[in-house]
């Protein structure tokens, strides 16, 4: 599929002035203006975090009334549930929040709750608050979750439960009556820093329990591990806190992780590697979230919980048991449903992706839709039967808002949800096929041609004399990359095969190109399709990704190459 390429720019007199300051090459600090960092007290503290930096939570609207309410009920006896969603972020917030009630407070009289994906829905559930008043909870402690649950929270009310809420979902205009809401989100929380993900929230409470209690920091310090795995897998941006919260929660995990992640960890033989954001998100998150898609994510607590390391192996073996089951559901559905794509001989007019199949499993019709845009980039349904009712999931092309086009098919279903980019519904089975048409005239009267064609962001053109080690050595300082501070993306123009390129495994090349007299290998996965452009003396340009490759003992910087076409200027 070929991409549009966007070369981003940054401010000159900013460029030069930062320079000036720090005394690096003019490129990087090019990116750093490109990402908001105009001056060297902010250049410091981005590459130098410090625990120091992280915001006092008693800055957070209600902290001090959840605080309160929370020694209250201690120094009362009373029960306390800890309650989250069923993904990474849910379950990682649920296992730091209660282990560390459990090391302040009676064991026996804290207990945790994850509603089951498909018997109860995302979020706060009337069973799970059925639960808990049967076995006499008095407070919930909501992670991840509760901040659109006004209705279910008065339910609990009236069977004398009161909730704190953590949660980093935009609230409605009418709030629930929960005794403390703790969410940066909130229009009038003055905490300085908005984008924490749930377990980040629930983070925040148990640093401001230690603060009042007295306690050393290393009582909440130590669910770092948990914290970064949930900001790597929610997709939140690794901005400010988040940032500082994900570099020790990366160094926790590579020195010092818990029995779980630790188990995990050696599940995927990572154990001899220094970990990143990129292994926690697709190699550690989708094994966690693989219980709740494939059967009860309170797995996913169980494991995170565990101090013992042989259960702990044993937890880990059954999530990747799960898991394979999910890959397995992944791609058969995958191949299913693109069959039925090719075969449509509307396809090619249409200006969105639209399957349905009752057969298919409900854990992973987001990732199938996900896969579907990968090969169409296109707004994606995939639809499911599940009980009585039809059931998927949405997927959004970048700038278009799915959630809009979703909210204008609302005639046609029960319930619906989501955001910009992701959306999930459900509707009677004599809806379907209207559903499916409406969603396409509202995509097609609504996106444009240009946002049918995938958008590759470009930091900066470079030329191969640039890319010395020095440069590469503050490029990793830069981590950990994700959203908001991406790993850079560069564009090499005029580069020519020097003879030595290749296609390997009949899908990728192995790159051997030149640029004037100075030459770097790499690897292009998948970009077989295009090796013609290398052939003679053309020229093309390369935009590529700088990695360092490391063979017996020896290390040297090679090129990632995710795009090439030929050069405009030869």
């Amino acid at each position: 599929m070929e991409k549009r390429w966007k070369l981003l720019e940054a401010n000159p007199t900013l460029v030069n002035d930062l320079q000036d300051k720090l005394g690096i090459h003019s490129i990087i600090c090019k990116l750093l203006v490109q990402r908001g960092i105009n001056d060297f007290n902010s250049a410091k503290a981005f590459f130098r975090p410090e625990l120091s930096h992280l915001h006092d939570p008693f800055l957070m609207k209600d902290m001090q009334k959840a605080v309160d309410r929370i020694i209250a009920a201690m120094q009362n006896r009373e029960r306390i549930m800890v309650y989250g969603d069923y993904d990474v972020d849910g379950t990682t917030a649920v296992a730091s929040v209660f282990q560390f009630l459990q090391q302040v407070y009676e064991s026996d009289r804290v207990d945790y709750y994850i509603p089951h994906r498909y018997k109860e829905g995302y979020g706060v559930s009337k069973k799970g608050i059925d639960h808990a008043h049967a076995n006499g909870t008095s407070l919930i402690i909501s992670l991840d979750c509760g901040i659109k649950s006004t209705d279910l929270i008065r339910y609990a009310l009236d069977q004398g439960i009161e909730f704190i809420i953590c949660d980093h979902h935009m609230p409605d205009p009418i709030l629930p009556p929960a005794i403390a809401i703790l969410n940066p989100k909130q229009s009038d929380c003055p905490y300085p820093y908005k984008e924490l993900c749930g377990a980040g929230v629930g983070f925040k409470l148990i640093s401001a329990l230690c603060q009042q209690l007295g306690m050393s920091d290393e009582y909440y310090l130590r669910y770092l591990d948990l914290v970064v795995t949930a900001i790597a897998a929610d997709i939140v941006p690794i901005t400010g806190e988040n940032r500082v919260l994900a570099h020790f929660g990366l160094k926790r995990v590579n020195e010092n992780p818990s029995p779980g992640i630790k188990a995990l960890i050696d599940l995927a033989k990572l154990g001899d590697q220094q970990l990143h954001i990129n292994n926690l998100i697709f190699v550690i998150a989708p094994r966690v979230n693989a219980a709740g898609r494939m059967d009860d994510a309170k797995l996913a607590v169980q494991l995170f919980i565990e101090r013992d390391q042989a259960k702990a192996t044993a937890f880990a073996n059954m999530l990747h048991s799960h898991n394979d089951d999910r890959k397995e559901a992944d791609l058969s559905i995958t191949v299913e449903a693109l069959e039925m794509i090719e075969k449509d001989l509307r396809t090619s007019e249409r200006r969105s992706t639209f399957v349905f199949q009752p057969h298919w499993h409900k854990g992973v019709v987001g990732i199938v839709a996900s896969r579907l845009i990968d090969r169409y980039y296109r707004p994606t349904v995939v639809l499911t039967q599940s009980g009585d009712v039809v059931a998927g999931s949405a997927r959004s092309v970048a700038g278009f808002n799915l959630y809009e086009a979703i909210h204008a098919c609302r005639d046609h279903l029960i319930g619906y949800g989501g955001h910009f980019a992701a959306a999930g519904m459900t509707l009677h089975p004599e809806q379907v096929n209207a559903f499916c048409e409406k969603f396409e005239e509202v995509v097609a009267a609504s996106i444009s041609m240009e946002q049918l064609v995938p958008e590759m962001i470009i930091d900066s053109e470079v030329k191969f004399s640039d890319l010395k080690p020095s440069f590469y050595n503050i490029i990793r300082q830069m981590e950990p990359f994700g959203p908001d501070n991406t790993k850079p993306l560069w564009l090499a123009k005029n580069v020519r095969n020097n003879g030595w390129s290749k296609v390997v495994k009949d899908q990728h090349i192995k790159f051997s190109v030149s640029q004037g007299n100075i030459m770097f290998n790499g690897i292009g996965f998948g970009m077989a399709p295009k090796f013609s452009l290398l052939a003679g003396s053309d020229f093309v340009d390369i935009v590529f990704a700088l990695e360092e490759n490391e063979w017996n003992g020896n290390k040297h910087l090679q090129l990632r190459v995710y795009d090439m076409r030929k050069a405009e200027n030869q």
